[in-house]
């Protein structure tokens, strides 16, 4: 089982400050919809908080969080920027055969359908939810807006149903905005029998002017067992993709594998 450890924040979000979006539609959750799947809990029961596996083996956990929200729509509507999904990362992943888990919003799913589908058809990646539009889950996170506290339990299986319809690898696995949760936020998600999962390796890679902090974040403390956060939003975090095949080297010269977060958490 995976150690259940008390969550921690990462120093800043992937995603700029906005205007809270507009109340999502109501959203029926379907407990135990998800039971059987990596990260499946009793329907009713506060959900586990998990930051890392086992410190045995060799295995670790690489996580890319696909961020979006209405501001980010926004912007990429009106041209400001090229986009929020990161193609040299999905590349450089599929071309060295490295496992990952993508822990994605479903707004952003809804931007890049084509994109969630090549994840989904890639048996080494394992998809989890990052709740529907980025929203907080508590005060003061990062300076996010807040989710209404009557709508944390369908947005977050609004979100498993969308990512659902596209197949792959699923998980019942959950990571919070900017890593920010308390027990009100937790005793929301009761319903939807999932595991929270924060990270014990914090890249630090959102809105990073070089790729070198990125890697020596990464690195430093990594163990068997982490679970690495990173992004794969390219406008938010543009180093990333430089910062990856560092990290992987780093990773092997200290005799640790990339494995899908389920095999970390020794649910696989």
């Amino acid at each position: 089982m995976p150690a259940a450890v008390p969550a921690t924040q990462s120093p800043a979000p992937a995603t700029p400050p906005a205007s809270a979006p507009a109340s999502a539609p109501p959203v029926t959750a379907r407990p135990g919809i998800g039971a059987g799947l990596p990260g499946a809990t009793p329907v009713g029961s506060l959900p586990p908080v998990v930051d890392h596996g086992p410190r045995t083996g060799n295995k670790v956990a690489l996580t890319f969080d696909a961020d979006m929200t209405d501001a980010m729509r926004r912007q990429l509507r009106s041209g400001a920027v090229r986009s929020y999904a990161n193609l040299k990362i999905i590349d450089l992943l599929e071309r060295e055969r490295v496992p990952a888990t993508f822990f994605l919003t479903g707004m952003w799913v809804e931007q890049y359908p084509a994109l969630t589908r090549r994840l989904a058809a890639n048996p080494r990646f394992e998809l989890a939810n990052h709740t529907y539009g980025h929203l907080a889950f508590t005060p003061d996170c990062y300076g996010l807006p807040r989710v209404p506290e009557r709508e944390m339990t369908a947005d977050v299986a609004r979100t498993f149903d969308l990512v659902a319809g596209y197949g792959g690898r699923q998980t019942r696995y959950f990571r919070f905005p900017g890593l920010c949760h308390d027990r009100k936020a937790l005793a929301a998600l009761a319903p939807l029998g999932l595991t929270v999962v924060d990270g014990d390796v914090v890249s630090g890679d959102p809105f990073a002017k070089s790729w070198r902090p990125v890697v020596r974040a990464a690195l430093t403390g990594v163990r068997p067992g982490s679970v690495i956060i990173l992004h794969v939003t390219e406008a938010n975090a543009p180093m990333t993709d430089e910062a990856l095949p560092h990290i992987l080297a780093g990773l092997a010269e200290r005799g640790l594998e990339p494995a899908p977060l389920s095999e970390v958490l020794g649910q696989g």
